[in-house]
């Protein structure tokens, strides 16, 4: 089976983990405060304003949970994004309104979001599809102009950036996703980024518990009661950890091969697509923009996207659409929802196709070859 998307972790990963083991902390500790040292630096921002969590998913129910939001808020983001980012809404007490995206790219222009703003908006969240960035620079001058709190879903772009900037650094909020399935892996994992200082340290200590002191441990020699608890407000344990987070620092001095075979993929898929007809490859990012190839889709006309995605499973390839347009999904939708056609239109006619440095050449044009026979014969 060729699959969608593979982990890309060996010997530099376990000799990680292998001295993590030897010094006996496993949990939250120097290791983890290392990788969120050396994940700000990536990204361009104080250490202090990022956090290690066991999920990207934990990123953007604690990031929305500290915007204050209340029952009657509305929160904008586009239909084409993962549930996770609508659960987060739901659970922070608002309501999700979504808003469209163009139906080549995925991704919501700043008109969009506009058309979708209204007096009860209390936060914006954009999802990067695919890892490319997309519209965030006018999206963000959008959301500033409106005086709109904006959180990056960045879970697919750990190394996108437009015109050297890092996907994550334009918002107010932003989160990364290291599941087993992206492109930076730390088996579960996320990271969670807040431009405010002093909302970062509410982030912080609600990512634990609420505790003010974290570690009694830690404070025992600055204090004479270090077991006693100070919680302001409750929160959660959701934090990472150093097993987790020293394979994140092996896999984040991976970046960049991770990328460019991710990008040498992609281009051999263009090549090999090029001109076939009734299959629309992805567009290129437009100037300035640098993706980090999370996804690689294609678009059929004719309506033929469901039976070549079953042919291609048939002959031991797996591919997928990602992501089913929520306004549709019984759990958000509403009477007298959206009129979302460039959603729509995505959703019916585009396949994402394997994608990870784990590919060989031969398996892309194993992959392109099943596509081309799998069109001819429903040409």
């Amino acid at each position: 089976m060729i699959h969608l998307f593979q982990p890309q972790t060996g010997d530099e990963e376990l000799a990680a983990v292998a001295e993590v083991f030897a010094d006996k902390w496993l949990g939250h500790g120097p290791r983890t405060t290392a990788f969120e040292a050396e994940f700000a630096a990536h990204v361009g921002v104080d250490p202090e304003h990022m956090i290690f969590l066991n999920s990207g998913t934990a990123g953007l129910f604690l990031a929305l949970e500290c915007l204050d939001l209340r029952e009657g808020d509305e929160v904008v983001m586009p239909s084409l994004s993962f549930l996770a980012a609508a659960n987060a809404v739901l659970a922070a007490g608002a309501r999700p309104v979504f808003c469209d995206a163009d139906p080549r790219t995925l991704n919501p222009a700043a008109a969009h979001v506009e058309a979708a703003l209204s007096e009860r908006t209390r936060a914006v969240v954009v999802l990067h599809y695919g890892g490319c960035p997309g519209d965030i620079e006018a999206i963000a001058e959008l959301c500033r102009e409106r005086g709109v709190p904006l959180v990056e879903d960045a879970a697919c772009s750990v190394g996108s950036r437009v015109r050297g900037r890092a996907a994550g650094s334009f918002g107010d909020l932003a989160m990364w996703s290291f599941d087993a399935m992206k492109v930076l892996v730390t088996g579960d994992g996320g990271m969670l980024y807040v431009r405010d200082r002093a909302r970062a340290d509410r982030a912080r200590r609600l990512a634990y518990h609420g505790l003010v002191q974290s570690s009694g441990f830690g404070h025992a020699r600055v204090s004479g009661r270090w077991w006693e608890l100070d919680v302001p407000e409750i929160g959660r344990r959701v934090v990472g950890n150093d097993l987790t987070a020293a394979i994140g620092r092996v896999q984040l001095r991976r970046l960049p091969d991770l990328v460019a075979r991710r990008r040498e993929i992609v281009e051999l898929y263009d090549r090999e697509l090029a001109g076939v007809e009734d299959v629309l490859t992805p567009p290129p990012p437009p100037a300035g923009h640098e993706s980090t190839h999370y996804f690689y889709w294609v678009q059929f006309e004719g309506g033929i996207r469901d039976e070549i995605a079953g042919e291609l499973l048939a002959a031991d390839i797996y591919t997928t659409f990602r992501y089913a347009p929520l306004h549709k999904v019984s759990a958000y939708r509403r009477e007298g929802g959206p009129d979302l056609p460039g959603s729509d239109r995505a959703a019916e006619r585009t396949l994402c196709l394997p994608l990870h440095p784990g590919l060989s050449d031969d398996d892309v044009r194993t992959v392109c070859a099943a596509l081309r026979k799998a069109v001819a014969a429903h040409r």
